[in-house]
């Protein structure tokens, strides 16, 4: 049965006249004869018993009648749902973020994708940088924002900026008066870092190493917030995504340019290749293109 012959079917059944049912589908007589007689012909059997006068059902006609208007109800409600979240009237997106984008320059874009698209919801992933690049590509979520991985991921990198490392610092300490500071000065202060296997973590033991210079490791967390405090209550010193700036002033530390070796890396949009995006997926991937600049 194809959608067509059912929506005949039912304005023949509900009039009970071929014309007044010719009308209501604006098709001619033999057209809709043809239609309902491949109907019949599908079905193995009349659906109605016709004369020169009237149409009535059959029996077997009248079993179709409820089941036919159920389908055609779910038809229009499939094509109406669908309608809507190509129009993004409805939908879903979800995201994957590491934590230092998910707690900072995720909420005011996510507050624009709302004021537009009110009914489309959101689901975010705050996972740490490797964890975005696996939910991608196992199709866990449509977008992952993390730094650029290396061409070996087999996913889509589109930039959207450069991040720098800034030094975290005590706001009491000698050293939250610089405006400056270089690694070597910051490295002989007691260090607080995340765990590996963090990004953050490995990448700034390569960039360092690659100068015989070596992380003074003394506390270890999971998270950036637990590294701030830590930092704030004068355990040490740390080194963060620029991104975190704000983040790491609301839990007391201070944030200062860090230097000798400069130290970045561009953070952007994840994506699986050969994998169209949805409306909404592909709608909240161009705020983020449009509105992230730091």
């Amino acid at each position: 049965m194809t959608v067509k012959q059912i929506r005949a079917f039912l304005a023949v059944a509900q009039s009970l006249s071929f014309a007044v049912a010719c009308e209501r589908l604006h098709l001619s007589q033999s057209a809709l004869s043809l239609t309902i007689k491949a109907l019949e012909d599908g079905l193995g059997g009349r659906l109605f018993s016709r004369t020169t006068r009237n149409v009535a059902l059959t029996p077997e006609g009248e079993s179709l009648l409820p089941l036919a208007r159920r389908l055609i109800a779910d038809w229009d409600n499939a094509e109406d749902e669908m309608r809507q979240r190509f129009t993004l009237q409805r939908g879903r997106v979800t995201l994957a973020a590491m934590p230092s984008f998910a707690g900072n320059l995720l909420p005011p874009i996510l507050k624009i994708f709302r004021a537009r698209y009110p009914k489309v919801n959101v689901t975010v992933n705050d996972v740490i940088n490797e964890q975005v690049l696996e939910m991608v590509r196992d199709r866990h979520v449509e977008l992952g924002v993390a730094f650029e991985p290396t061409q070996s991921s087999s996913l889509e990198f589109t930039p959207l900026y450069m991040d720098r490392f800034v030094a975290v610092v005590p706001s009491d300490s000698p050293l939250a008066e610089r405006d400056e500071i270089d690694w070597k000065t910051l490295l002989e202060q007691p260090f607080i870092t995340l765990q590996r296997p963090s990004t953050v973590r490995v990448m700034l033991e390569e960039h360092l190493q690659a100068r015989q210079m070596k992380l003074p490791v003394e506390f270890e967390s999971h998270q950036l917030a637990t590294v701030g405090r830590m930092v704030a209550s004068g355990l040490g010193v740390s080194a963060v995504p620029a991104l975190c700036v704000e983040q790491m002033r609301e839990l007391g530390a201070c944030c200062i340019t860090l230097s000798d070796p400069v130290i970045e890396r561009a953070i952007g949009v994840l994506t699986k290749p050969g994998h169209e995006l949805s409306a909404a997926a592909q709608a909240l991937f161009d705020i983020l293109k449009d509105e992230v600049r730091l």
